[in-house]
């Protein structure tokens, strides 16, 4: 189950925007920011849809796509404000698209979301994938669901990825039928699952029985299955003991590291022999 969380409130999004506002002003000149500025105060005052998605298209163009290249002490503060908040690998234009869309909200819950929602539904991807990362910094995180839930449908690994990979946001929000779909569908899609935060602590029967069906058709199909998927069934792994089994005797070292780890938290009684 998703987790219940405080509310944002409009000085939490504040203090967001004054995190990003730094980084940006030690990374762009000056007439670039003083740009970024003025979208900024201009979607304060009149948030519509359409300024918010010409701001936000303009970004690239007037900011450049360089990459923010954080210090440590910046990636330490991000966290400290938003726990679990992974901006290592954010770019200018991509910090500043998020910052214009925090920029747009004064107006209220409802107007917010769905004007988000708009803007994501009509953008192209680099777009897309800038907003979707922007998930855990958002005000009314419940109730841009159904957009998150878009992104991980989509067919578009970056984009998946987007909401999936080093965000806080999914294992906060999702339910869990639409965890275990997220989880399935990286590695569906060939995605890893070590940068999903949350990963072993949202571990359960369904989604271990789903990954032990998705390994029978790889292996039915003469195909390879990635070891990571027995992180996931560890747990439960009494109800699939000889699955795990077989892969404990794989002459992939990976995937017998991976057998192991799943076989050390299965309770099982016959574990303890497998092992030996």
């Amino acid at each position: 189950m998703s987790q219940l969380l405080p509310a944002v409130s409009v000085e939490d999004i504040r203090r967001r925007m004054a995190l990003i506002r730094g980084w940006l002003a030690a990374r762009v000149d000056a007439a670039q920011f003083a740009w970024l500025d003025e979208q900024a105060v201009a979607l304060a005052q009149a948030p519509t849809g359409a300024a918010l998605q010409l701001a936000v298209g303009l970004t690239p163009r007037r900011l450049g796509k360089s990459p923010l290249q954080l210090s440590d002490e910046e990636v330490g503060a991000a966290r400290e404000l938003r726990p679990g908040l992974d901006v290592r690998d954010w770019s200018v234009d991509q910090a500043a698209r998020i910052y214009l869309v925090l920029a747009s909200f004064e107006t209220g819950e409802d107007s917010f979301a769905a004007r988000l929602d708009a803007l994501v539904r009509s953008g192209e991807i680099g777009e897309q994938i800038a907003l979707y990362r922007g998930l855990p910094l958002y005000p009314v995180p419940d109730k841009i669901v159904a957009m998150a839930s878009e992104g991980i449908r989509s067919a578009m690994q970056p984009i998946f990825e987007a909401v999936a990979h080093h965000s806080p946001y999914p294992a906060e929000q999702f339910s869990e039928p639409m965890w275990n779909q997220m989880v399935v569908k990286a590695l569906f899609v060939g995605s890893r699952l070590a940068p999903i935060q949350g990963l072993d602590q949202r571990r359960n029967p369904d989604l271990a029985r789903m990954l032990v069906d998705y390994a029978h058709e790889r292996w039915a199909a003469g195909r390879a299955v990635s070891p990571e998927l027995w992180r996931c069934v560890g747990p439960y792994a009494e109800a699939c003991f000889d699955d795990v089994l077989k892969v404990f005797g794989s002459p992939v070292a990976s995937e017998r590291q991976a057998a192991a780890l799943a076989l050390s938290e299965c309770p099982a009684p016959d574990t303890v022999i497998a092992l030996e």
